[in-house]
């Protein structure tokens, strides 16, 4: 497969490039600045282009099979991340090519709660909830779109580096959580639910979450 990823130097965009590679797949890695030398495996086609640029999704998602969006915005400029998925969307509408989003996990119901959300829990941080209502706009804007085949991927309430071990199960839209109550999955196991979606899609223009 010819795979795109936008915020490629991100922490799950290095995770998912590498995963990708690792499969054998021909990977174009894309980030607003040059990537600094080590930072991306090397097997990559390294860009440099900006995600919330329509004209740069186009451009370098010619000719790809898929597209995959790994940005995150920088603290205080979470509203960027519904900019960067509207440019997204627009840039891919015309080329027919899929969207497979890592988004969040604030608009996931929470087990035993009649439907409470993630980020409506009593004691969610404060710190953490400008991006957990981006990742909500983020969501209703995908929920919106009908030109583009688009995947959202939201990730369990725990999401850290750690190892792969290729297991991982997955919901829709109810937060997943194991025996003793955690929900969580590490940044290699995430990215290896996204590239097993980019090569047997199973989800077409919904929400779908992975974890433990």
């Amino acid at each position: 497969m010819r795979i795109t990823v936008f915020g490629a130097t991100g922490a799950v965009g290095r995770r998912v490039v590498a995963e990708a590679l690792r499969r054998g797949h021909e990977v174009t890695a894309v980030s607003r600045r040059p990537a600094a030398e080590g930072a991306l495996p090397p097997g990559a086609t390294v860009r440099t282009g900006d995600a919330s640029d329509t004209g740069d999704v186009a451009r370098l998602s010619a000719g790809q099979d898929i597209v995959i969006g790994a940005t995150r915005p920088v603290a205080g400029r979470e509203d960027e991340l519904v900019a960067v998925t509207e440019a997204l969307l627009t840039g891919l509408a015309p080329t027919g090519v899929r969207l497979l989003l890592v988004g969040g996990a604030a608009t996931l119901t929470v087990p035993g709660t009649e439907g409470l959300t993630v980020v409506d829990t009593p004691g969610f941080p404060a710190d953490v909830r400008p991006i957990a209502l981006a990742c909500a706009r983020q969501l209703e804007v995908c929920r919106a779109e009908r030109r583009v085949d688009w995947t959202y991927l939201s990730p369990p309430a725990l999401l850290e580096p750690g190892v792969r071990t290729g297991g991982y199960r997955t919901g829709t839209d109810e937060l997943l959580v194991d025996a003793a109550g955690r929900s969580a999955i590490s940044m290699e196991d995430l990215a290896v639910a996204l590239v097993d979606e980019a090569e047997r899609p199973r989800h077409h223009r919904v929400r779908f979450t992975v974890g433990y």
